[in-house]
């Protein structure tokens, strides 16, 4: 049995994601990083964010990759965090894996 497709886990987040929650995020996802190779972050549609989420999910991207855990969002970034990610200098930054990972782009050269 492929014990990379064994070990998945979807987390669901709250609506609202600011420095006020990101405790109780963090540790709702590194307490799955113990036991899963592969994380999904689920967002729901309306999800209001602000620079401490996205320093959280950067974060968690790094530790992920770091232990060779694959860790991504269900979809891509809409709205209120697109536009946060555009107003941190976030997407004009972005590199291939960033693009396929926040906007779910797949970049060809």
């Amino acid at each position: 049995m492929d014990t990379q497709t064994q070990y998945c886990e979807s987390i669901s987040l709250p609506e609202m994601l600011s420095i006020r929650n990101a405790s109780e995020v963090y540790t709702k996802i590194i307490g799955r990083f113990r036991d899963n190779n592969t994380i999904i972050i689920s967002l729901p549609e309306n999800v209001e964010a602000d620079l401490s989420f996205l320093q959280l999910i950067e974060a968690a991207r790094r530790q992920a990759k770091a232990e060779g855990k694959t860790f991504t969002l269900s979809t891509p970034a809409g709205g209120s965090l697109l536009k946060v990610l555009e107003r941190a200098g976030f997407v004009e930054a972005f590199d291939q894996e960033d693009q396929k990972f926040w906007l779910h782009k797949e970049v060809t050269l």
